[in-house]
């Protein structure tokens, strides 16, 4: 099975993320609204709260490198899904006959 590849984001989209979180007051719906798991947000606010969500030596991320690692791991889970469906599809027509 293929792993999913990590997702990267940009620095102003876990800050947002991170103000979001306080806004709503639960990170996990904030988490939910916005398409993450829920570790990653708690990670994003609690280095928010700490000052150290953007470390100088960080590698910065474009918009389009985002959207990217995003897609890609779109890609990875929907190729994951069809991979199950067509298991499951020759395991039932099996049991028919």
């Amino acid at each position: 099975m293929k792993r999913i590849p990590k997702q990267e984001y940009t620095a102003e989209f876990k800050e947002q993320a991170a103000k979001r979180a306080d806004e709503i007051g639960s990170i996990a719906r904030a988490a939910e609204e916005l398409g993450l798991v829920e570790q990653t947000r708690r990670n994003w606010v609690k280095a928010a709260k700490a000052g150290k969500l953007n470390p100088a030596g960080a590698k910065q991320i474009t918009a389009e490198q985002m959207e990217l690692s995003q897609l890609r791991a779109q890609v990875a889970r929907l190729e994951m899904e069809n991979e199950i469906l067509k298991k499951a599809t020759a395991y039932f027509a099996k049991e028919r006959l």
